[in-house]
């Protein structure tokens, strides 16, 4: 869990390497859009900022979390990429389809680790509210996108 004081954003270019040469996908969830386009652009920022450029760099759109696993694997039998990093929002409702929807989306993108040699950066907040969100999505914590991105220039650089 995010602490008070902890800030998503927030990262050490010195210690990260180049992703310079690297291809990234990003797919990205359009439920709870306002969440995930600010997760969107928090990780484009980052990319952006220690060396990806933009034509190395693939969005896809899928209509919620849970078709994450599915554009991912699909994403990363075509696109010749070195890290996909999945973009989602699911806030807790009244029913358990919270519980479902966030479980086997956080196995299927495991399952794709697993199985690829292509690295899935999960990126898909699971909040209580939709203040919870906000603070995430470039709020008051900073943005759950930006500590996604630098997870894939690091997991692109390890499996190169």
């Amino acid at each position: 869990m995010a602490t008070a004081n902890k800030n998503l954003s927030e990262y050490d270019k010195a210690t990260i390497p180049s992703a310079k040469n690297f291809r990234f996908g990003i797919v990205v969830s359009e439920w709870n859009s306002e969440i995930t386009e600010g997760l969107y652009n928090g990780a484009m920022e980052a990319l952006l900022d220690c060396g990806a450029s933009k034509e190395n760099i693939v969005r896809w759109n899928v209509p919620g979390s849970y078709e994450l696993v599915f554009g991912s694997k699909k994403m990363i039998a075509t696109q010749n990429l070195d890290a996909v990093i999945a973009i989602g929002s699911v806030i807790q409702g009244e029913t358990k389809h919270f519980d479902f929807v966030c479980s086997a989306t956080a196995q299927g993108i495991k399952d794709l680790n697993v199985i690829t040699d292509t690295p899935v950066i999960f990126c898909v907040l699971t909040d209580n509210n939709l203040q919870q969100a906000i603070d995430r999505s470039g709020g008051i914590h900073g943005n759950k996108g930006s500590e996604a991105a630098i997870a894939a220039i690091k997991m692109a650089a390890l499996g190169n």
